[in-house]
């Protein structure tokens, strides 16, 4: 029976491996600092397979670099060993209920590129769009540090803080001469992550202003691939500034867009019909005309230079030599024959053809990338917020309006998986919500939101709130109560609740010494390979995550013969993580034919229970992948 890992994939030795397959030449071995021999690629012999010439020497070229730009790339690589711990207390049920914990959205509180890589292998492929709102970087917001100048003088002398799990985080001011790269190694390592949660008909909205939206379309051409961009749809967020001294005011913001591939399109803008009627009832149903000419003369196309006559009235109708007939006569006949012409009572007017709405390709115009007529401007998010929060506890927050729109466009299977990971204040949520109780989806969230400590002097503070995800949290409960009391008879099966989770490190203890490091202190600590302070519910999510389960599986708790058994996704799982299993306890769970099972490596009761473990489930489901921690 195999251990779990309980730590995120090494996506470096994947891509290795990858390049094993094709190149096998370009692998070699090194030692890393440990002394341990571990594969590598030699990038001489990997750039000469890419190339039709002989590669010598490094040619300029065009690309888009910065300082610590590779350890940016190694950190979206480097596996983690830290878990997702389940904060029961703090959930919402799918109806509303505190503490209830069968909702199938999510809320994770930690830094964003911890949960990226620790969602990777569970939601590899699964996110239908991704909605961000990350730092501006306009000198005033704090963004994530992640260690890339730790040697650095200036790096030392900053003025850190820190949120409630140890994460730190710094105000990136242009005095600052790593104002740009520090906010691009910011980025870099979760967009690439963000990539990869992707579906292949995916896409990623990311907000973003004047002051990095061009490095920002650098860096997304470079991580999802030029061709894949659609646009930057631009919004106004306030009206013009009384108080700019400039003699112009920006006004205006973006959202850039990402497709993962071209297997995404948008929804597009319902057609209004109108113009469209019957007035001949036409068995074919409404129509409105048609121009019935073309912008060639008739030098350029003489086939198309003819008069037309009405067979009922014999009215001849001429061309113009100007602007011909778009059709040559046999099509225009035909025309005619089939009742798709209309011909007026005055010669000098022409003729019009009938074009029938159940003839139209697509019941949708496009989507306009100048989105003013749908967003509202940032007062609207002011004031919905201070309405549902009864306070200003939050600033910038996104409008509904633009949430709303983005994942109506981006969303219309309506059991899409949408995830935030800058959540703030969690528009998102409330907006898949709102879209929900509107068109009767079962959308899902997954809302990321590092707890960064609300100032002492803010309202949110002095409110209760010491860190913005306390904010986002109860603003989605809020949100949703007030969806269901305004529609109460559409939303009864509408989940409005959440399962918390929040990052910590991992439920296991660090047992890797060295022989000379071994003590008698150190030996009984090792008794157990489970940290004392993590419950068997801890356990099941980390395991959750080992296997590659939705988080937001199903989870039914029983027991089996006094024993705490966890079902997860009706057979998908079955753990426990109980001492002194026996023999019947095994065989009960054998049984029911789970895919996979799991347990506590210490947990059987004897030496004979572990003898016949194998045996037990070869005999009553010999299929079940058996792991223990």
């Amino acid at each position: 029976m195999q251990h779990l890992t309980m730590q995120t994939k090494d996506i470096t030795d994947e891509n290795i491996a990858k390049l094993k397959a094709l190149f096998p030449n370009a692998v070699t071995e090194i030692k890393d600092e440990d002394g341990n021999v571990r594969e590598a690629i030699d990038f001489d012999v990997l750039r000469q397979e890419l190339s039709h010439e002989i590669v010598e020497g490094r040619e300029e070229r065009y690309q888009f670099t910065w300082p610590d730009k590779k350890k940016a790339m190694l950190e979206a690589n480097t596996p983690i060993n830290k878990t997702l711990r389940p904060v029961v207390e703090d959930s919402v049920g799918k109806d509303g209920t505190p503490g209830g914990f069968d909702s199938e959205n999510l809320y994770i509180e930690g830094d964003n590129l911890d949960v990226l890589k620790l969602l990777r292998e569970t939601y590899l492929g699964k996110i239908k769009m991704i909605y961000i709102d990350p730092p501006y970087n306009t000198g005033n917001d704090f963004i994530y540090d992640d260690d890339f100048a730790d040697d650095s003088v200036e790096f030392k002398e900053r003025d850190f803080q820190f949120d409630e799990l140890g994460n730190r985080m710094v105000q990136n001011t242009e005095s600052n001469g790593r104002f740009h790269t520090d906010w691009l190694n910011m980025m870099y390592p979760r967009l690439k992550l963000a990539k990869d949660l992707l579906s292949e008909d995916g896409v990623i909205f990311i907000s973003i202003d004047d002051n990095e939206a061009d490095s920002l379309k650098k860096l997304c051409d470079e991580v999802f691939g030029k061709e894949q961009y659609l646009t930057a749809f631009i919004w106004k967020r306030r009206s013009s500034s009384a108080l700019s001294s400039d003699h112009w005011s920006v006004d205006h913001e973006y959202v850039l867009a990402y497709r993962k591939s071209n297997k995404f399109d948008m929804r597009g803008i319902d057609k209004s019909y109108e113009g469209y009627s019957n007035p001949d009832n036409d068995p074919r149903g409404p129509w409105k005309t048609g121009d019935l000419t073309v912008g060639m003369t008739s030098t350029q196309r003489p086939n198309q230079a003819y008069n037309i006559v009405d067979p009922k009235t014999n009215k001849v109708y001429p061309f113009n030599p100007n602007r011909v007939w778009a059709f040559i006569p046999e099509s225009m006949n035909k025309l005619i024959q089939d009742n798709r012409i209309v011909f007026p009572e005055n010669t000098n007017q022409r003729p019009m053809q009938k074009r029938f709405q159940y003839e139209l390709k697509k019941t949708t115009d496009p989507l306009s990338s100048i989105i003013i007529d749908k967003v509202g401007l940032n007062s609207e998010a002011t004031r919905l917020l201070q309405n549902i929060m009864n306070g200003n506890f939050f600033n910038y927050s996104k409008p509904l309006s633009l949430l709303h729109t983005l994942i109506h466009q981006a969303c219309y299977d309506k059991n899409s998986l949408i995830l935030d990971f800058f959540s703030g204040s969690a528009t998102t949520a409330h907006a898949v919500m709102q879209l929900n109780a509107e068109d009767g989806g079962h959308r899902k969230y997954i809302m990321v939101q590092l707890p960064e400590l609300t100032d002492e002097k803010s309202e949110a503070y002095k409110a209760g709130y010491k860190n913005i995800c306390e904010i986002g949290k109860e603003r989605i409960r809020r949100a949703g109560r007030k969806i269901k009391q305004e529609s109460p008879l559409t939303t009864k099966e509408l989940d409005v609740g959440f399962r918390c989770l929040r990052i910590d490190s991992s439920n296991m203890k660090d047992i890797y010494y060295r022989p000379k490091d071994y003590t008698k202190e150190l030996i009984d600590f090792m008794e157990g390979n489970i940290k004392s302070d993590r419950s068997p519910m801890d356990l099941l999510f980390q395991v959750m995550l080992d296997l590659g389960i939705s988080l937001s599986s199903p989870i039914e708790k029983t027991t089996i013969q006094g024993k705490e058994i966890f079902n997860v996704d009706n057979n998908i799982l079955i753990a426990c993580f109980d001492d002194n299993i026996d023999e019947s306890v095994i065989t009960e769970i054998a049984k029911r034919k789970p895919y996979y099972f799991v347990m506590r490596d210490s947990g059987m009761a004897s030496d004979s229970v572990a003898a016949n473990f194998e045996q037990i489930f070869e005999t009553y489901s010999r299929d079940t992948v058996r792991r223990v921690l």
